[in-house]
């Protein structure tokens, strides 16, 4: 009877495994928002995209993720001054082909220019939630963990 129980339970998460895969018709197009300031927060974002491509089998799977970053969790990301961890990770995700971009308004409202940031990220001169609003009109996915 429990060998039964155990067959059973076995032989139904095993289709579940499979029929997720199977559920991936077309790649995933994702924007992650981030705007607190806490370096906590930082690394927690930053982790959660790698553990999304981890997830869905790769960046294989992924037609496109994009990091949009505003308000005061800006600051964490001026080069000269940031966390080597940050660093390291979001180094990692840029080469892996995550996108990421800084509210244009921001940077003007805290003095940031563009080459203060880490090289391969783009300013957004329409703002933050705009690049976010643009990215779900296309069809992304919006994630603010």
């Amino acid at each position: 009877m429990i060998v039964a129980l155990i067959a059973a339970i076995l032989a139904a998460i095993a289709p579940a495994e499979a029929s997720h895969l199977a559920e991936q018709p077309k790649k995933h197009k994702v924007v992650y928002h981030l705007n607190e300031p806490s370096l906590d927060k930082v690394r927690f974002v930053l982790g959660n995209i790698q553990n999304h491509i981890e997830g869905v089998g790769g960046m294989k799977n992924v037609e496109a993720i994009e990091l949009v970053v505003h308000g005061p969790a800006l600051r964490n990301f001026i080069a000269r001054d940031m966390n080597p961890d940050i660093k390291r990770a979001l180094d990692e995700l840029k080469s892996e082909g995550v996108g990421v971009g800084f509210c244009g308004n921001t940077m003007k409202a805290f003095s940031i220019t563009l080459e203060q940031l880490p090289a391969g990220t783009k300013a957004l001169p329409q703002g933050g939630v705009v690049r976010v609003m643009e990215l779900v009109e296309q069809g992304y996915v919006y994630i603010r963990p």
